[in-house]
């Protein structure tokens, strides 16, 4: 496999733009992704997860995205990671095929959560088949328990698993657990695993602890702030860092209260952006007016430590 370098830093999970008839509207990703890079200052993005709404799209539109965004990430986007897990190994297989095909610059895989791998093995026999298919690309396992329902610890995944996927690369932590990441963490003492952390509210604990970086949703739209906190947290200014991580969560907790998910997201994505999301894909409903006027309030009442 070719050298790269690793994923450091924030990691947006994009959204998936929709027209308002629920296409996948993909002339608005060359937007997006200048948006990113310079209005957020960030350049690594992971596509077709949760928050893009990976799973209630079809093979095709998943490909098609997947596609747009390694076409205009080019030169401007440092990674970009496909997810191309699925609740059936035929269709992780041929998105990893398609991803490699592409140039992406590494896969990720959610546990399959209709029927379960209900320990190691049985999980790692899965990853490995769709791994194979991509034998060039860095991997990582996304691990979500309070979506999948698959609790099975990282810490133990990680025990041999170079031998079995020689192309691991790390995980997308997106679990409270940070017992868990903590033994992972001290387990990579070579540093050849990447852990980035999932849970935005909790971001700075995970660092504290020693995660690589962040892949999340806010950093769609808080990316800027949350650098800011990044650097604080290096300097070591911990004061500083804790002020960017209250004020984040005080938004959050804010919204979360309101009822927040993706079609909450899309909604703050586009009233920050300006750039159009859309609605989300059914059985999810398009954010209330209600919830928009006071998540906008919100987050424009919060004053930040740079003045902004």
């Amino acid at each position: 496999m070719t050298p790269r370098k690793k994923v450091k830093g924030l990691v947006a999970a994009t959204i998936t733009p929709m027209t308002p008839d629920g296409k996948i509207n993909l002339p608005v990703i060359g937007h997006y992704v200048d948006y990113l890079v310079n209005e957020q200052n960030v350049k690594n993005v992971f596509v077709n997860g949760t928050t893009g709404e990976g799973l209630s799209l079809s093979i095709q539109e998943r490909k098609q995205l997947a596609e747009e965004w390694v076409s205009q990430g080019k030169d401007k986007l440092d990674h970009v990671i496909i997810h191309v897990g699925a609740l059936n190994l035929p269709e992780c297989q041929e998105l990893a095929r398609h991803a490699a095909a592409i140039g992406a610059g590494g896969i990720a895989v959610i546990a399959p959560f209709f029927f379960k791998p209900t320990n190691k093995d049985e999980l790692v026999a899965f990853l490995q088949k769709v791994a194979l298919e991509a034998p060039e690309v860095p991997f990582y396992y996304y691990h979500i328990p309070p979506l999948t329902g698959v609790k099975i610890r990282v810490e133990e995944l990680l025990d041999g698993i170079k031998a079995q996927i020689p192309t691991f690369q790390g995980v997308k932590f997106s679990d409270t657990d940070l017992l868990d990441l903590a033994q992972c963490i001290n387990k990579n003492e070579t540093g050849e695993f990447e852990f980035l952390y999932g849970v935005d509210e909790q971001l700075l604990g995970a660092l504290a602890i020693g995660a690589n970086g962040a892949v999340g949703s806010t950093y769609n739209y808080l990316g800027r702030q949350t650098n800011l906190m990044l650097q604080a947290f290096a300097k070591p200014d911990f004061a500083l860092a804790q002020q960017y991580q209250f004020l984040i969560g005080e938004f959050l907790n804010f919204v979360i209260k309101l009822g927040f998910g993706v079609a909450q997201t899309k909604a703050v994505m586009t009233f920050v952006s300006g750039i159009p999301m859309g609605p989300p894909r059914l059985p999810l409903v398009d954010a209330s007016s209600e919830f928009i006027a006071k998540a906008k309030a919100k987050l424009d009442s919060i004053v930040w430590p740079d003045g902004n």
